[in-house]
C-alpha cells in the first residue's frame, strides 16, 4: 500500500512533491451529471494557497487548477476526474544546507529510515504543499454534498494561546487568521508576530462543523464515521489530536449529563458531536483538531546528520509561522471526502 489513495466509492489519489513540477489528483467515483463549478474549486484553493497574508509563507504560488478529464461542457461524465496544479515558485537552494541533516519536528528522519532516500527540498510528499490537491478534491466533494443539503465550515478556535470567546461563522473569512471570533483575531495575529520576532512558531485548534448530515452514515464496526473522520483529519501534516463533541471533557461528566436527550423535535444537546455508535444521528457533526507549531523555524536547533553526528541547524526558506489559518480549508476538504464517501455507501445499506 502506497498511502496515496483515500476513500472507497469516492476514491482520491494524489501525487506530486513540494519542489517538483506540479501536484495532481485523480478522483474515481464522481457521479455523472454534476454541474461542476471550477471557480468554487479555485476559491477553496485560494483560501489554502501560500503568500495570502502577512502571517503566511511568502512563497508565491497562484495554485491555478487545471481540470484535465472527467468533465464535458461543465458537467461530470462519470469517468475519472483529474486535476493538476503546476509549481512555479520553488527555491530548492534554500534547502542546500539540509541535504544531509534531519530537521527536528519533520518527517525527514522517518522517511530516510523507511526508504533510504528522502527529498530534502521542502520535504517532498511530507510537505504541507501536498494538501493543495486534497482541497481541490474536497471542493468537488463539497459541491456534491450541497445536493444533499450538507454544508461544512471550519474555523480557528484557538491560536498561540488566544481563545475565541464566541463563534461567528460569518466572520471567519473576514480576518487573516480565520478566527470565529473577530474580536480575538488581532490578539491571535499578535501572537504569531511575537513568535516570528523570536524566529519561532505557534500552533492552535481548528473546530469544524458539518450541518445537514442525515442520520445513518457510517459503517460498523471498524469504519465508524468518527473513526473515518479522525483518520482523514489526522492524516493532515501537523494535526496531533482530535475530539468530537464534548471530547476529553466527557471523561469528567456523568452519563446523565453527557447523554443527549432525544425529543420529538430532535436532540436537546450535542455532547456526542453528531455521531453515536459510529453512526451519524442527524445532529450537527462537531469536532476539534489540534495543530502543532510549524516545525520549520529559523531558531537554531540540535539534530543529527545522516552519519549520526550531532549538528546544529537553522531552517531557512519561506515558511508559515503558524499553519492553522491555511489548514482550515484542508480540514473542511478531508471532512467532505469522508462524508460524501459515507453518503454514497449508505445508498447501498438497504432496499
Amino acid at each position: 500500500m502506497s498511502g496515496n489513495t483515500f476513500g472507497h466509492l469516492f476514491r482520491v489519489t494524489t501525487f506530486g512533491e513540494s519542489h517538483g513540477p506540479g501536484l495532481g489528483v485523480i478522483i474515481d467515483g464522481v457521479p455523472a451529471g454534476l454541474r461542476l463549478d471550477p471557480e468554487q474549486i479555485q476559491h477553496d484553493l485560494d483560501r489554502r494557497r501560500p503568500g495570502q497574508s502577512k502571517v503566511s509563507t511568502m512563497r508565491k504560488e497562484a495554485d491555478e487548477v487545471e481540470i484535465l478529464s472527467g468533465v464535458m461542457d461543465g458537467v461530470t461524465t462519470g469517468t475519472a476526474l483529474a486535476m493538476l496544479i503546476r509549481n512555479t515558485d520553488q527555491r530548492s537552494r534554500d534547502y542546500g544546507n539540509l541535504a544531509t541533516c534531519f530537521r527536528p519536528g519533520h518527517a525527514d528522519y522517518g522517511y530516510f529510515k523507511k526508504y533510504g532516500i528522502r527529498d530534502y527540498r521542502g520535504g517532498g510528499r511530507s510537505s504541507g504543499r501536498e494538501t493543495a490537491m486534497r482541497v481541490a478534491a474536497g471542493s468537488v466533494a463539497k459541491q456534491l454534498l450541497a445536493h444533499y443539503g450538507v454544508t461544512i465550515q471550519a474555523y480557528t478556535l484557538r491560536l498561540g494561546g488566544v481563545d475565541a470567546a464566541k463563534v461567528d461563522l460569518a466572520a471567519v473569512e473576514s480576518n487573516i487568521v480565520r478566527s470565529a471570533d473577530p474580536d480575538a483575531a488581532e490578539a491571535m495575529i499578535a501572537a504569531i508576530r511575537a513568535a516570528q520576532a523570536e524566529m519561532d512558531s505557534v500552533g492552535g485548534i481548528i473546530e469544524c462543523r458539518a450541518d445537514g448530515v442525515p442520520a445513518g452514515l457510517g459503517e460498523p464496526v471498524f469504519d465508524k464515521l468518527d473513526a473515518l473522520i479522525a483518520h482523514a483529519v489526522l492524516s493532515i501534516g501537523g494535526i496531533k489530536g482530535i475530539e468530537f463533541g464534548s471530547g476529553f471533557a466527557a471523561a469528567d461528566l456523568r452519563g446523565s449529563v453527557n447523554n443527549d436527550p432525544i425529543t420529538p423535535d430532535g436532540f436537546t444537546s450535542n455532547h456526542a458531536g453528531g455521531i453515536i455508535g459510529g453512526i451519524s444521528n442527524g445532529n450537527t457533526i462537531l469536532f476539534r483538531a489540534a495543530m502543532k507549531p510549524t516545525s520549520s523555524i529559523a531558531k537554531e536547533q540540535k539534530t543529527i546528520d545522516e552519519a549520526g553526528s550531532a549538528v546544529t541547524i537553522s531552517v531557512h526558506g519561506r515558511h508559515d509561522p503558524c499553519l492553522v489559518p491555511r489548514a482550515v480549508p484542508v480540514v473542511e476538504a478531508m471532512t467532505a471526502l469522508v462524508l460524501i464517501d459515507a453518503l454514497l455507501q449508505n445508498r447501498c445499506a438497504r432496499l
